[in-house]
């Protein structure tokens, strides 16, 4: 069963910092997924994965936002012990079967075979290839005005779990980065929503600033995956609200 369809709503945020308290932290705060954020951080593979191993004997399932979509790197952090992955720029159905084989074993994809972490160093393969057949999570990352004109192929991929909008970046492609009340952008989200809805796709969006006023609008306009800010801004809004706050006494 879909991991995002079985809830009206799961909420997550990102991990850059790869110091393996902060993943205790988050993951014993009550998120119900954490992402190690390999696109817009240094994390190394190595790293990831004593995050991954962190987060998931915690309770919190552990997923990896990739740096591309490179069949490598997905191996690699599949065989580290997360649960799915965030795929950044998928502008096609291609872009989408492309990561589905790199994460998928055969017959249904082409990833290689190994014995690791994900595996039980090898005493629960059985167990681990029928898991990675039906509970691996691919999450697609709508972030560019191609995936928006492409976006009833994309989503008519079988093997697509979730998808997840990125703001920033589906603007800038459009000629207005940052500008999120322009009328082209408010229809291109408005686009993806219709064919979320009519497609039956769990959608998720990315809150940046840590306001639980947007993040419950989010969940009211139908968001099933919330991404909830990331360890920095969470640090970073918390200190400066609080000098703020002792600065006026």
């Amino acid at each position: 069963m879909n991991y995002f369809k079985n809830s009206k709503f799961r909420t997550g945020s990102w991990i850059t910092l790869a110091h393996p308290a902060i993943a205790e932290i988050m993951a014993k705060s009550g998120f119900d997924w954490l992402a190690v954020d390999l696109e817009h951080s240094v994390i190394t593979i190595a790293e990831a994965e004593q995050l991954i191993r962190v987060i998931e004997l915690s309770g919190v399932k552990p997923l990896v936002r990739l740096t591309s979509n490179n069949s490598d790197q997905i191996k690699r952090v599949m065989d580290a012990g997360s649960h799915g992955i965030i795929v950044p720029m998928v502008n096609s159905k291609s872009d989408l079967e492309r990561a589905f084989n790199a994460l998928k074993y055969p017959l249904s994809g082409s990833r290689g075979v190994g014995l690791a972490r994900a595996q039980g160093y090898g005493s629960n393969f059985e167990q681990y290839l029928d898991w990675q057949e039906e509970s691996s999570l691919l999450i697609a990352q709508i972030e560019h005005i191609d995936a928006v004109n492409n976006i009833e192929e994309i989503f008519a991929f079988e093997g697509l779990d979730a998808i997840i909008i990125g703001p920033y970046d589906l603007s800038g492609s459009m000629g207005i980065p940052g500008q999120f009340s322009d009328e082209k952008y408010l229809q291109a989200i408005e686009k993806i929503n219709v064919a979320c809805r009519e497609m039956d796709i769990p959608k998720g969006i990315h809150i940046i600033e840590p306001n639980i006023d947007e993040a419950n609008l989010r969940i009211e306009e139908g968001y099933q995956m919330i991404a909830y800010s990331l360890d920095i801004r969470m640090i970073d809004s918390h200190c400066r609200a609080l000098q703020a706050e002792i600065k006026t006494k």
